[in-house]
């Protein structure tokens, strides 16, 4: 499979690390140029290229930049992309941490919804709830004992499927957690985030999570670097 990654940081550069392992063709995109991913690229055998070309690069694009990033990615990005090419968005809205004060979200738009709003393209949300370090070295066999589980949300049923098979073959389970509108259950501050449940763990912690967001994943007054998006 042809996949596009926008965004080189942790969870960008081990899934590129992770699916050209697995013999998918990757593409990798960054805001600072092919050039600045030599390294990256010699070291994954990813190819390095341009985040349109990366958006164009093939069957599945994923969007892993931090979310105060989204709005900075080229206008029209996805325009004239075939519509039966899977966008998955990995990101998490850190307000007080990294992105400052997206009212919308704060207010209850899920992550996922903004972010498919600003490419103006439906997405599926996926590998947003596990550690990169996860990600990376706790992969085992279908049906081994304790396999991590892995939810995935979105609206169209086939762009979910082709994600679930991707997540088996990294070594996962691959749990459909519904609508992209119910991604909010594998947010920052749920039961299933970070947390390397089972599939039986994370069934359970998508049943328990609760819409409200923690206070650690609001933004507050006084937060540091707090600004209104």
């Amino acid at each position: 499979m042809r996949i596009g990654i926008i965004g080189a940081g942790q969870i960008g550069g081990t899934l590129a690390r992770r699916l050209t392992k697995l013999g998918h063709e990757v593409s990798i995109a960054n805001s600072r140029g092919p050039e600045s991913l030599a390294g990256l690229a010699k070291d994954t055998g990813a190819k390095p290229v341009t985040v349109e070309q990366a958006a164009r690069a093939g069957d599945v694009v994923i969007v892993t930049i931090p979310m105060k990033s989204i709005p900075k990615l080229p206008a029209g990005l996805f325009k004239g992309v075939p519509d039966d090419v899977v966008v998955v968005d990995t990101g998490n809205y850190y307000p007080q941490q990294r992105d400052g004060l997206f009212v919308s979200i704060d207010t209850g738009t899920t992550e996922s919804r903004w972010t498919s709003d600003r490419l103006g393209r439906p997405v599926v949300k996926a590998f947003n709830s596990i550690y990169a370090k996860s990600l990376l070295e706790l992969g085992k066999p279908k049906g081994a004992a304790g396999r991590i589980a892995l939810s995935v949300a979105g609206d169209d049923k086939r762009a979910k499927d082709v994600v679930l098979r991707l997540i088996d073959q990294l070594g996962f389970d691959g749990i459909d957690a519904g609508s992209l509108d119910e991604s909010w259950r594998q947010q920052p501050g749920t039961p299933v985030y970070c947390t390397d449940l089972d599939a039986e763990g994370v069934r359970k912690g998508l049943a328990a999570a609760k819409q409200e967001r923690p206070a650690a994943f609001r933004a507050e007054a006084g937060s540091p670097g707090l600004a209104r998006r």
